[in-house]
């Protein structure tokens, strides 16, 4: 006999920031699948277009909103469209952000600020907005997705791993302060993960895109460069009932190559 999972997900309301592709599309949609409402968020309305086709019927469960969380106004109308349309937020899965990095002497205060705006100040004045939502209705969860480097870091990384290691530092405080109102906080560390990216520098650099990942898997303890689903699925396990008691910590999903726990 088999059984189907309760995720504990039916008619909660998430929202996805970088929800138009990749990992942010591959979370809203085993969301949607897992019974929840989801709103996601990207600055590029041609992306959110494309994403909502790519979920079909299972649109009519998802919200596309156009914004640039880097910027406070269009946070707050964020939220605000996602309360006119949901009545709330349950889950808030802080997942915008790029790979921006170069050698530390090159680096302007303008490059530092864009990316502390874009990753830690984004993550903050979303939760900041979202708290009262969630201990409104009793509860609540907060992802925050960074990479394994905000552990690690390596040389030429900056600001990228900086901003990643604020994430979670963010997230071991806010989860201490949030767990009596049943606000469970963690955070995932990314790896290697299958992206648009690496599409485009196959393309630019005339390379058989599985060749790229056969090559950059070179270092990766499971052999393979992982897929966004496969980050989707601990995010939401995350989001779950299934984790409830599970607040404070952060999971890495990189195939085993992080030097560290």
């Amino acid at each position: 006999m088999t059984h189907s999972i309760d995720w504990g997900l039916k008619d909660k309301v998430a929202i996805v920031t970088g929800g138009s592709e990749g990992i942010g599309l591959a979370s809203a949609l085993r969301l949607v699948q897992a019974g929840a409402k989801v709103v996601i968020c990207g600055r590029s309305q041609a992306k959110l277009d494309a994403a909502l086709g790519a979920l079909g019927p299972l649109a009519e469960s998802v919200k596309a909103v156009t914004a640039d969380v880097s910027q406070p106004a269009s946070i707050e109308a964020l939220i605000n469209q996602t309360i006119a349309w949901a009545g709330g937020v349950d889950i808030l899965v802080n997942n915008a952000g790029t790979a921006n990095r170069g050698a530390f002497e090159s680096l302007s205060d303008a490059f530092w600020q864009a990316d502390f705006d874009l990753k830690l100040f984004a993550a903050v004045r979303l939760s900041r907005l979202v708290v009262p939502l969630m201990r409104a209705r009793g509860g609540g969860r907060i992802i925050n997705v960074t990479n394994i480097g905000a552990k690690s870091p390596r040389e030429g990384t900056m600001p990228t791993t900086v901003t990643r290691a604020a994430g979670l530092a963010m997230t071991k405080a806010l989860s201490r302060e949030l767990a009596p109102d049943q606000i469970l906080v963690n955070a995932v560390c990314i790896g290697l993960i299958k992206a648009g990216q690496h599409a485009a520098r196959a393309q630019r650099e005339s390379k058989d895109l599985e060749a790229l990942y056969a090559a950059m898997a070179k270092d990766i303890p499971i052999g393979r460069v992982g897929e966004a689903v496969e980050a989707a699925n601990v995010i939401v396990f995350l989001a779950s009932s299934l984790a409830s008691y599970v607040t404070g910590t952060s999971i890495n999903i990189d195939g085993g190559s992080a030097a560290v726990l």
